[in-house]
């Protein structure tokens, strides 16, 4: 994590007295929108930036004998002779029935009954998967099919006895395309370590699903391919192709430690590496090296399905897991906006409320967001009945990256739960209705709420979710300003160097929210890297992705525009420059794309830099 981050530098200062700003709305652009009087004095800050370090968690303690047979199982023997050494191996069985802590999907659910696959809006008929993977699927189908999610949703959708001949169905054609393990991960997308691990995972708790059968050879043969696989995971975890699908594979092996006979080698193995491998995923803020709130999802249902097994069989989990648990909720929180549904960053759509809701349960965990998690890089600014959310760190790196995103010093904002400002979002869901030649614009910096320069991405946005070079350095400042009438505000400063390499300048944005929420100011700046700047002028565009549902009204001047939401309410945008309106797209919280228009401030600015205030206010 000290990698990914490391770059970001955060300071944070208390209440200093400064003045409330206060400029009447729709001024002229003779008049500032952002008081200078009140920017960050460099003198003033208090609390020097500090990398990250990583999560310190060891395996639980053993004694001699279980590192034995730990030590002896990575080296390769048996399970079944390293736990009963002087018997036959035990027959293949199951331990213990899991309870499903994570119910599915019931439309999804639905839709596989009738015979297709429903993900993120589109129907695909069973009977045309090629479940061996020589024609490739769409990513997010390749994901459902072959790690078995659709499992908990064929379960939601009706009593166990209507459900588990279609769930046999689709084991079986499975099963006959996948006979045997390959040598090796990556030989088709069945097996990839991400998808091996929760698949392996997925059928132990839902082993009712696909257990319950007459059928005497079909219950013989998913019991061995849980066996084959569970090797096959025990020798290619190291292969992963990133840190969250090692964990994914850790997972599986440890599950199966758990609910196969003769797995206490295989469990203590897992255990060692599953809680390494978490380690070096998750950051002492609780937030994943993929800055992804799908990613951090992801990890939170791994961990509370693996918690069940260890409930099936009657047994505590290992305290570290339970720490890293507690740890990765409150990060997820702090991307939540009013109504409970997420923000759309690093690819992520606005999951809705229900299913995020609904995974918090599941973990136990009850705690509050963090408002401040400036290690994962995210900001989060609650002031009344509005949540500002702000992407403050460098991407990804590109190891760690799924669906990587531009998006440094992006925000989103909603007031009431409506989202007034927003990403696009909705990458990683690319090839359900979102088509999948959208992916990498979707994952572009003018699909995020924040500047470009000659509409070129602050940070490089390569192939397979992939990023390049770009934004290596942020600096942060959060403060807060008193007011008169103790009606204060929040303010936000931060600054990269994406454009410095190609443009010489830096883009330094700041935003000022009132504690009542109902006016956000901010103010673009571009300013010249070496202190001094070049010649010439470059294009800009300073975006504004409207939430679903607004109405827009150019303002006579040009200069503004009000916006009239769908809960009744008005808000007015204003602008030192021209605004325009565009259409954009917005991914909805169950990844379908929706039409929503953008505010876009635009021109020429000198290589000298520049400036560039607006003022969001909520009328009446």
């Amino acid at each position: 994590m000290m990698e990914a981050m490391s770059q970001t530098r955060d300071h944070t200062t208390p209440n200093d007295g400064e003045p409330a700003i206060a400029i009447p709305l729709g001024a002229g652009t003779d008049a500032p929108l952002i008081d200078h009087g009140a920017a960050a004095n460099p003198s003033e800050l208090v609390e020097p930036g500090r990398a990250l370090a990583l999560a310190d968690f060891t395996p639980p303690a053993l004694g001699a004998g279980e590192r034995l047979l730990r030590l002896a199982y990575r080296l390769g023997v048996p399970g079944s002779t390293l736990a009963a050494p002087f018997r036959k191996p035990a027959k293949p069985r199951l331990l213990a029935t899991v309870l499903n802590p994570l119910p599915g999907q019931k439309m999804a659910g639905t839709a596989i009954r009738a015979g297709h696959f429903l993900v993120h809006g589109v129907k695909a008929p069973i009977a045309q998967i090629d479940f061996a993977g020589a024609a490739r699927m769409a990513p997010p189908l390749e994901r459902v099919v072959h790690s078995f999610a659709w499992l908990a949703d064929l379960e939601a959708s009706a009593p166990r006895e209507q459900v588990v001949p279609v769930a046999e169905r689709v084991l079986a054609a499975w099963l006959n395309a996948n006979p045997s393990p390959p040598s090796r991960p990556g030989k088709g997308p069945a097996w990839t370590v991400a998808n091996a691990g929760t698949r392996e995972l997925n059928w132990l708790v839902h082993a009712p699903l696909i257990l319950s059968g007459n059928d005497k050879a079909q219950r013989a043969r998913v019991l061995a391919a849980m066996n084959d696989t569970a090797r096959w995971l025990d020798k290619n975890v190291g292969r992963a192709e990133d840190l969250l699908a090692e964990v994914a594979g850790w997972c599986g092996i440890v599950a199966a430690g758990l609910l196969l006979p003769d797995g206490k080698p295989r469990r203590l193995f897992g255990e060692a590496g599953l809680i390494k491998a978490l380690g070096e995923l998750v950051g002492d803020d609780g937030g994943i090296l993929s800055r992804s709130p799908l990613g951090q999802m992801e990890a939170i249902a791994l961990l509370v399905r693996l918690r069940a097994c260890y409930s099936a069989v009657r047994r505590d989990p290992p305290a570290a897991l339970e720490a890293i648990l507690a740890l990765l909720v409150p990060p997820l929180l702090a991307l939540t906006h009013g109504d409970g549904s997420l923000g759309s960053w690093q690819g992520g759509w606005a999951v809705d409320a229900v299913d995020v809701a609904a995974l918090i349960a599941a973990s136990g965990v009850r705690t509050r967001p963090l408002r401040d998690v400036r290690q994962w890089g995210f900001q989060r600014v609650v002031a009344q009945k509005s949540i500002l959310q702000f992407d403050a760190a460098p991407p990804p790196l590109a190891k760690h990256a799924r669906s990587g995103c531009a998006s440094t010093l992006a925000f989103e904002f909603s007031h009431l739960g409506q989202r007034i400002v927003v990403n696009c979002g909705g990458s990683a869901c690319a090839g359900g209705l979102i088509p999948v030649r959208l992916e990498q614009g979707l994952r572009a910096t003018a699909a995020h709420s924040t500047l470009a320069l000659d509409d070129a991405n602050s940070t490089a946005v390569l192939i397979n979710g992939r990023i390049g070079s770009g934004v290596s350095e942020v600096e942060v400042d959060r403060r807060t300003i008193a007011g008169e009438k103790l009606l204060g505000a929040t303010r936000l400063e931060a600054s990269h160097n994406g454009y410095v390499a190609r443009y010489g300048l830096t883009h330094r944005r700041i935003l000022i929210l009132r504690d009542e929420g109902t006016e956000l100011r901010g103010e673009d700046l571009l300013i010249p890297a070496g202190g001094k700047g070049k010649s010439g002028k470059v294009a800009f565009a300073i975006r504004f992705h409207l939430g679903p549902g607004i109405e827009v009204g150019l303002s006579e001047d040009g200069q503004g525009a009000g916006l009239a939401m769908p809960d009744g309410s008005y808000w007015q945008f204003r602008a030192a420059g021209q605004v325009t309106v565009e259409e954009s797209i917005w991914a909805d919280g169950q990844g379908r794309p929706q039409p929503i228009q953008q505010l876009v401030l635009q021109g020429l600015v000198s290589r000298g830099g520049g400036n560039f205030a607006w003022l969001l206010k909520k009328m009446g």
